[in-house]
């Protein structure tokens, strides 16, 4: 299976943090077996995440997104903020054949 990681986050675009999701879930990936071809980093900007989910829908198997679009200067300067503010921090997982990974997401407190 072809997997594809998106983060979302300007923090991440901006170097403020680094993208730990990533890392920890391409290890998990690959110990499932599953190979992850591309890690994508989109800031806190709902059109372009969704360009992006378009792009990559229809050439993987998986595509899991991490983090979302919080109430960043960007977003308080956004028009369309209230929808923005009701996408909460996650990771979700879009998968044509869920059962190959239902252990993938573990805490990691």
């Amino acid at each position: 299976m072809k997997a594809e990681i998106v983060a979302v986050g300007t923090e991440l675009l901006m170097g403020q943090i680094a993208n730990t999701d990533a890392q920890y879930l391409s290890k998990k990936l690959s110990e499932l077996g599953i190979d992850v071809f591309y890690h994508h980093v989109v800031g806190d900007n709902a059109n372009r995440l969704k360009k992006l989910l378009e792009t990559i829908i229809d050439r993987c198997d998986v595509i899991i997104t991490t983090g979302g679009i919080g109430p960043t200067q960007e977003t308080e300067q956004d028009p369309q903020r209230e929808s923005h503010h009701s996408v909460p921090r996650h990771v979700l997982c879009l998968c044509r054949y869920p059962s190959a990974i239902f252990n993938l997401v573990e805490s990691r407190d």
